[in-house]
């Protein structure tokens, strides 16, 4: 049997939550889509603020269970729209964009209607959504662009509009119920564009000839009678959610936990509307170091610029992959061990049977082509290293990987070449700054003392094997409580910090001539 059928037959079996949720597609389509239409997956984006961490997570995780889709239904057609709300009136002037006089001159008008503070797109909505584009772009994500503008203003959205005059009642029966009494008197399914101000209102409408798709309100001039049709209207937000999915037939969105509530009431209006939610679940926010909610305007988040700063990118996919259901912190001291979760997973996959391989999540990351490539040290192990006085700079950390691996190089070892550069910048900016070595106790200083002789007899190109076995043996002639009394006492005295790497490895990477000069440092400090 081929390897193909396998894989469908395990994917159809596997608990990998990206299988799990596209079952929830074969149910919803068992004999796939009318006249081999594509399953639609969706993902929304507000263009008043600058694609961050949030976007690029929730177009990865839609992009795992698009993937999962395939492998299930053996390559059955799908499409992923990227679809931005950028006919949004601006509520307010984000914190991070130049020219903030000129946005907060046109506050309350469509995205796209909005002069661009940086100077260089049609409109600030042009010029966000280019970012996005170019955001996505980046990390080769497979996507349509949607724009919300353009659905309005070229009639794709007239007939669903259309429906929602038709429904107004029925409409107004769902969401009254979940307002408060001051929001029930201006609340209305459809917010006009004003053709006075230009901005999106937020008044009550009257349905003039909903087939006609006529309605009237009152604008600063008084009473206004025109069309909802050609860009001069938009939906309010749970409205236009509905009615997108009915109109560009989408079957999968996830979004946040927040949006709970949201999603029920969409998903009752898409019925009204004659069409059906799409499937999806919702993710659980992400939480600072502090256990509190992550927000743009606390300022107290993660940028994706930051986490690429330190950690690889599939190093943060396999970290937003893991139990999108729970809230998980997402801070800087989250990234070495994803760093080195990710490597660990991606070095099991090839000795694993193809059930395993399903929940691995290096499959996912890599759209089931998993790279082959291993490397010879963690990332642990390298902040470490590169902590030490003198070794601040890619360069000098190359000279004691090649010693402690030969035959790599930046030319042939490109992942490993980045992660070496990835914990350069780690340890400059937050370890080394933190280290602090302590003097040993006198018992401890005697094991050292035993530690340097047993070094002073073994060669120099000694394997990490054969330097570990005689750290465990000089630490089992001490009395310790426990061996890992003897590697906690290591680590402080000899590296600055409570916790560190396995000294066999740490030695066969800086040499055994500098680690000696460690244990002698320490020495002194017992002797001073």
């Amino acid at each position: 049997m081929t390897e193909v059928p396998d894989i469908r037959s395990a994917a159809l079996a596997s608990k990998a939550w990206p299988y799990e949720e596209a079952r929830k597609l074969l149910k919803r389509w068992p004999d796939g889509k009318p006249k081999g239409e594509p399953v639609i997956f969706e993902t929304g984006y507000g263009p008043s603020g600058l694609p961050h961490i949030g976007t690029w997570n929730e177009v990865a995780r839609t992009t795992f269970v698009r993937q999962a889709y395939e492998e299930l239904t053996g390559g059955a057609p799908t499409r992923l729209i990227a679809f931005s709300d950028d006919m949004d009136g601006l509520r307010k002037v984000p914190d991070n964009v130049p020219n903030q006089a000129l946005l907060t001159e046109n506050l309350g008008k469509p995205l796209t209607q909005i002069p661009d503070p940086f100077g260089t797109h049609e409109s600030f909505a042009h010029h966000n959504n280019a970012m996005l584009r170019s955001f996505l772009d980046r990390f080769g994500f497979d996507y349509e662009f949607v724009s919300a503008t353009d659905c309005y203003t070229s009639g794709r959205f007239d007939d669903v509009l259309r429906q929602v005059l038709r429904s107004w009642d029925a409409i107004m029966d769902v969401m009254l119920p979940t307002l408060g009494e001051d929001r029930r008197k201006t609340y209305s399914p459809v917010l006009p564009i004003s053709p006075s101000s230009g901005r999106v209102l937020q008044v009550p409408v009257e349905v003039v000839d909903a087939d006609a798709g006529t309605i009237a309100f009152e604008d600063e001039e008084g009473r206004v009678e025109q069309s909802a049709f050609g860009g001069q209207a938009k939906l309010q937000w749970k409205v236009d959610w509905a009615a997108r999915w009915v109109a560009l037939g989408v079957d999968y969105e996830m979004a946040g936990k927040d949006l709970i509530d949201s999603v029920t009431q969409s998903g009752k209006i898409a019925r009204i509307l004659g069409g059906r939610a799409p499937e999806g679940f919702n993710y659980e926010m992400f939480l600072d170091e502090k256990g509190e909610k992550i927000s743009k305007s606390k300022g107290n988040g993660l940028s994706l610029e930051e986490w690429l700063r330190y950690g690889s990118e599939p190093s943060l996919a396999f970290y937003i992959y893991r139990e999108p259901k729970r809230a998980k912190s997402l801070h800087l001291g989250v990234i070495p061990r994803a760093v080195d979760e990710y490597w660990q997973f991606r070095g099991n996959y090839p000795g694993q049977p193809v059930e395993q391989r399903l929940g691995n999540p290096a499959h996912h990351i890599h759209g089931g082509k998993v790279p082959t490539e291993t490397l010879p040290l963690t990332y642990g192990l390298l902040l470490n290293l590169v902590s030490l006085p003198g070794i601040h700079d890619k360069e000098t950390a190359w000279r004691f990987v090649q010693r402690y691996s030969p035959d790599s190089s930046p030319q042939t070892d490109p992942e490993l070449d980045e992660l070496i550069g990835l914990a350069v910048n780690y340890a400059r900016d937050f370890v080394a700054p933190t280290l602090k070595r302590r003097p040993p106790t006198e018992m401890e200083a005697q094991a050292l003392r035993d530690l340097d002789n047993e070094l002073a007899k073994l060669p120099a190109e000694s394997s990490a094997e054969e330097i570990q076995t005689q750290v465990f043996e000089v630490g089992k002639r001490h009395p310790f409580e426990s061996l890992r009394g003897w590697f906690q006492a290591l680590y402080e005295t000899l590296l600055g910090s409570s916790q560190g790497p396995r000294m066999g490895s740490f030695i066969a990477l800086y040499g055994i001539e500098n680690s000696r000069r460690l244990i002698a440092e320490a020495l002194e400090a017992v002797e001073a």
